[in-house]
């Protein structure tokens, strides 16, 4: 399924720490694209907030940047201390497909490679496809609604509701809704960095 747009200050947000870690660096914007396999083009407009990156290329570009996805699309805390609460409408959207599913980033950890909390909606028929991440990482998931059908390479597992599964995601992967109602789920991602 296509994915929709992310929210503007998302994807101007994710532009502005790009482009200030990259500097940080002292990595050019073609030594990026080059190393990240994105086009200096589409990475140019990324950095200006004008294009919208799927999660493979922001998770590109994260790699190569040495963070994670969160670093570069959750929110900053104004002040970080030993307690940190967010409340339900501070979650953020990150992916949308163009039938309803979503994903929404709810915490994440201030340590590179997470972990990372997310609630994901997944529309009857509707499936998400990932890139492997790095060797060692790992997702886990508890599913409330429906039936989570993991599938790579080596077989397919369903996790029907109230269920928990563990996926080595340092393969290809996708998520799919084989049934008729709505799938819900709690994803935690945790990459080996």
């Amino acid at each position: 399924m296509d994915e929709q747009p992310h929210p503007i200050d998302v994807i101007e947000r994710l532009g502005r720490r790009i482009r200030s870690i990259r500097k940080s660096q002292s990595t050019t914007v073609q030594e990026l694209a080059d190393r990240s396999g994105v086009s200096r083009r589409l990475l140019t407009q990324i950095e200006l907030g004008q294009a919208n990156p799927s999660l493979v290329t922001v998770d590109r570009i994260a790699k190569v940047l040495g963070v994670d996805f969160a670093a570069l699309t959750a929110p900053k805390d104004a002040e970080v201390g030993v307690v940190t609460v967010h409340t339900a409408g501070e979650s953020t959207l990150i992916w949308s497909s163009a039938v309803g599913s979503s994903a929404r980033l709810l915490i994440a950890s201030e340590r590179n490679g997470g972990p990372e909390a997310w609630a994901w909606t997944l529309v009857a028929g509707d499936r998400y496809s990932a890139s492997p991440d790095p060797v060692g990482s790992e997702e886990l998931f508890v599913v409330q609604e429906g039936e989570l059908t993991i599938v790579t390479d080596e077989g397919e597992w369903v996790v029907p509701a109230g269920g928990s599964a563990r996926l080595l995601s340092d393969r290809e992967y996708r998520y799919e809704n084989r049934g008729a109602d709505a799938l819900t789920f709690t994803r935690v991602v945790a990459l080996q960095t």
